[in-house]
């Protein structure tokens, strides 16, 4: 490792400010020092979906058959589940760096150049490229010799699906055996060596504003592109570059009619296309600015419309790229400034050409931006946010020209930070090389999970959400909360929106403060950043999922602390409220509480975000044994990486509630939680009965915290009464003991001494928030080095990852779906301990699996897609995954101090231990929920029995 200290989000000390390196120049020609690499023809591993096996569709035959009554029960509704197992997607193993900034949409892209994976809408993905969306370059040279071609090696399969369109007979002559894709996220570069002109080397630079602690422009719906052109040859070559863009959001919606076009000129010679959407389905309307910058050398001209295909009026495709072909630019094109609605059925585009003459060896640049504009995010629930992003451009949806704009003048200077960022990584000889190309990479997710980032503004409702409550828009009712923008008084629309949204807030202010808005814990001074969203995966529909966002925070909260701290601040708040309204578990079908009071939620909602939590209802996670001690320690990591007292203390009676409602679950009264025998944690097919490996490491570390907690907000009796009680579960831990390794419950079944490699996540907490240790040094070093061994080193010679149980007697635990399965979060949460307790070049080995697997040109096709799980089959469940952001943990590890937290030792006293407990009894038996004994039917309870014994 460096000798010099790294800080948290990677930066050596002395380059935090990192505005300091904003004026050196980066030749945007040239990529980083360590990419991800792809020649554009290479055909990766095309993913192989999970299958079960005849124990697991036995075990899971109930829950399957309820899940499908309610998925029709839902779609009847016009609504969607959390997850849905029956419905096919699009799979290809060509995914690259997606563009946008953070919960402004992401629109994905292919290393071979397609534009693909949209999520401009929550919870939409359109997998499928959009093929008419493109890059393509023509040359001209003196000597007389041309050439064209589409910048992209799409499959000739996909070009003939749109043979019908005019695209097909566009020039797809790259054949990609010489060109090369770099990946660092959230840049990319295309090398195109001698394609399509051999004596034409051409770089381009895909840059998105993705900038640690920046609130700001890390926001913006943007990606610039700039092309570095070198003529290698003797002769002079005209060359026009070709952007096309399709008015299209992925999927059917190309096709509804009614989108429009229109040219547009900015300052600073910067000209523009706006492609207005009219979305269908009833989704928000969306606005794409594609742009490009006239200078000295390079020439701009613009085709406003053209046809893509269907009956709508205006050139088409063929004849446009003829155009270009003939004329190589677009200043002999006669077309109108806008263009006239599209017709249904038809399909229509815009394009930008920049046309420069390049002597003989000689260097040229040209940048193209790609901006959006979809400032409202609606849920089916009747709320709608403003992103981000409207903070800076406002809420009216007239943004992109002014986006794209600011992108082509602002690309080096974001691309200089993003650069000083990330250099003192990539330079660090002492990491194996896979390894930073990988954690940048990773971070894909924070723009591709369905990431919404709101601008915290309280939400606008809908007629529909406020029932029958009796209101009047009358202007002297709404009093002193009027919001009309006395600039805007000439505007009828403006005037009634502004009575509407006034009268609106006032009616759902009660509403708001029985939510998760976590906006009202905010102490005074301190800045509303907004909202944040992310989904626990593209399959798995459900919003900040807390069991696994425990492992992804890390990057979080070493890159943007304050939205860490935002989604903290929504939990907090969710442990105080109560949901009595009922739903119906797919477990048992069983009616249960939506959230009772004092739990953690699994997730903060779906349909209705922050309003109506726990969209997942498999199983009752009120009774779920992690996410409160989760909740517990990520706080404290939190106030220990920001040094926020405000925050700690707005949060700490939401700490208490949530270690009081815990009480409950410790049924003995030794101190330790016991799991129920069902999959009471994040690991939901895989049964626990009794103390625990996992969850009781990390109720052990999670009371170390509360009492860390409360002394840095001056509560001395909680501090020592914590003390106290981590003292005395500490001891029961210790009991699951086996002499190598903890066991993984102590209920003495076939299963109980399965070695799981998660077994230490609360030893890994207690070292990453530099708490005591919960284990003595040496039990943890034996323990993962039975993981190791056996976890490990044991599936495919190390090579796949650290799969979730393993039998003492070196055979895969087969006990459940999950129990066999490799988790690439996991294992980088394994690696990340490893490293804490000085097994670095072990730990390197671990996580180098996941690399292999997911990232490695020989592997199994999950690059910028990694899956929550693969089995020893390489079969995976669940792309696009929240967990992997766990590698930051790794780097959390790395980075962080050395801290020697001595061993408190605070004056307890009897009386002081029996005030406190006293009170935190009485808190404890108001939140107990009623015994659950006898809610399953006891045909169910017959069944589970059945299957258990049926386990090998």
């Amino acid at each position: 490792m460096s000798e010099g200290k790294i800080l948290d989000n990677g930066f050596e000390e002395g380059d935090k400010d990192i505005s300091d390196h904003s004026m050196n120049k980066i030749d945007p020609g040239k990529p980083a020092s360590l990419t991800w690499k792809r020649k554009l023809n290479g055909e990766g591993c095309i993913p192989s979906t999970f299958t079960l096996t005849f124990q697991e569709k036995l075990q899971m035959a109930p829950i399957g058959i309820r899940l499908w009554q309610h998925i029709r029960e839902q779609s009847t509704k016009g609504r969607r589940v959390f997850i849905n197992p029956f419905a096919k997607r699009y799979v290809t193993s060509c995914q690259g760096v997606p563009l946008g900034g953070i919960g402004a949409g992401s629109i994905g892209r292919s290393y071979k150049g397609e534009f693909q994976r949209w999520q401009l809408f929550p919870r939409i993905c359109e997998d499928k490229p959009v093929l008419a969306n493109q890059f393509s370059v023509f040359v001209s040279r003196s000597s007389g010799k041309q050439y064209s071609s589409v910048l992209c090696s799409a499959s000739p399969e996909l070009v003939k699906e749109n043979a019908v369109s005019g695209i097909g007979s566009w020039d797809w002559n790259l054949k990609g055996n010489n060109s090369t894709y770099h990946a660092l996220y959230p840049r990319a570069w295309t090398e195109y060596e001698g394609e399509p002109d051999p004596e034409l080397k051409i770089v381009c630079r895909q840059i998105s504003p993705v900038i640690p602690d920046n609130y700001e422009e890390s926001s913006f719906p943007v990606s610039a592109f700039t092309f570095t052109l070198h003529n290698t040859g003797k002769s002079t070559a005209d060359v026009t570059l070709l952007f096309t863009w399709a008015n299209s959001v992925g999927g059917v919606s190309e096709f509804s009619g009614g989108h429009t076009n229109s040219r547009i000129m900015m300052k600073d010679g910067v000209h523009g296309v706006l492609l207005h959407h009219m979305t269908a389905n009833g989704l928000s309307p969306v606005t794409f600015a594609i742009a490009a910058q006239e200078t000295d050398d390079v020439r701009i001209s613009e085709c406003p419309c053209f046809l893509i295909s269907g009956n709508s009026q205006g050139i088409t495709a063929k004849k446009m790229w003829q155009q270009i072909k003939e004329h190589a630019s677009f200043e002999y094109l006669e077309s109108a400034e806008a263009s006239l609605p599209s017709e249904p059925g038809s399909s229509i585009g815009a394009a930008i050409a920049a046309s420069l003459t390049i002597p003989a060896d000689a260097v040229r640049t040209v940048t193209f931006s790609l901006a959006w504009d979809c400032p409202e995010v609606n849920f089916l629930g009747g709320k709608t946010y403003h992103r981000r992003y409207t903070k800076f451009y406002g809420t009216f949806g007239n943004a992109a020209a002014n986006i794209a704009l600011d992108a082509i003048v602002e690309h080096s200077h974001w691309e200089s930070l993003i650069e000083a960022w990330q250099r003192p990584v990539l330079e660090d000889k002492r990491l194996p090389e896979w390894y930073p190309v990988t954690l940048f990479n990773e971070l894909y997710y924070l723009n591709s999970g369905g990431t919404i980032w709101t601008d915290g503004s309280s939400p606008v409702h809908s007629l529909a959400s406020i029932g029958g409550r009796k209101f009047s828009l009358d202007r002297s009712q709404l009093g002193s909360k009027s919001i009309i923008d006395v600039t805007h008084q000439n505007d009828t629309a403006i005037d009634i929106l502004g009575r509407m949204t006034s009268m609106l807030e006032q009616i759902n202010t009660p509403i708001a403060s029985n939510s998760a808005f976590g906006t009202n814990l905010l102490q005074e001074g301190e800045e509303n950043i907004g909202q944040f969203l992310y989904l626990e995966g593209i399959e798995y529909h459900m919003w900040n999922t807390y069991d696994v966002h425990f492992y992804a925070s890390f990057a979080l909260i070493m890159l943007f602390p304050k939205l860490q701290l935002s989604i903290q601040r929504d939990f907090a708040a969710a442990v105080m409220m109560h949901d009595p309204s009922k739903m119906k578990l797919l477990h048992d079908g069983q009616w249960v509480p939506r959230k009772v009071l004092g739990a953690v939620p699994h997730d903060i909602g779906l349909d209705d975000p922050w309003f109506e939590v726990n969209a997942y209802c498999l199983y009752n996670t009120d009774r779920w044994k992690d996410l409160n001690p989760k909740f517990v320690l990520q706080v404290y990591r939190d106030v220990v990486a920001t040094g926020d007292k405000k925050f700690a203390q707005a949060v700490w009676p939401s700490v208490y509630v949530a270690m009081a409602y815990m009480d409950q679950f410790d049924k003995d009264g030794d101190g330790m939680i016991e799991n129920e025998g069902f999959p009471d944690q994040t690991y939901d097919t895989w049964s626990v009965s009794g103390v625990s490996a996992y969850s009781g490491g990390l109720w052990v570390a999670a009371l170390q915290a509360a009492s860390a907690l409360a002394r840095e907000v001056g509560d001395k009796g909680s501090e020592h009464y914590f003390w106290y009680k981590f003292l005395k579960a500490k001891v029961v831990y210790q009991k699951l003991w086996n002499g190598s390794y903890f066991n993984y419950d102590n209920s003495g079944s076939c299963t109980s001494s399965s070695i799981q490699a998660d077994q230490l996540a609360g030893q890994w907490y207690a070292r990453a928030c530099g708490l005591m240790p919960i284990v003595d040094e040496d039990k943890a070093r034996s323990t993962l080095e039975k993981v190791y061994n056996y976890n490990v080193l044991k599936v495919k010679d190390g090579k796949r990852g650290a799969v979730n149980g393993m039998l003492p007697d070196g055979r895969v635990d087969m006990s459940s779906l999950q129990s066999r399965e490799i988790w690439s979060g996991v294992t980088y949460a394994v690696a990340a301990t490893m490293i804490h307790e000085d097994l670095v070049d072990m730990a390197f080995h671990t996580a180098s699996g996941i690399f292999e697997a997911g990232w490695s040109e020989e592997g199994l096709g999950y690059s910028f897609q990694t899956p929550e799980a693969w089995n020893t089959d390489d079969q995976y469940r669940s792309l696009v995954y929240m967990r992997p952001l766990a590698i930051w943990a790794m780097q959390w590890a790395l980075s962080r101090p050395k801290v020697q937290t001595p061993e408190s030792k605070p004056e307890v006293t009897a009386d002081s231990l029996r005030i406190q407990h006293a009170g935190f009894s009485k808190v404890s038996r108001l939140l107990k929920m009623p015994d659950d004994e006898g809610s399953r039917s006891i045909l169910q309870a017959i069944f589970e029995y059945t299957c258990k014994r049926m386990l090998p």
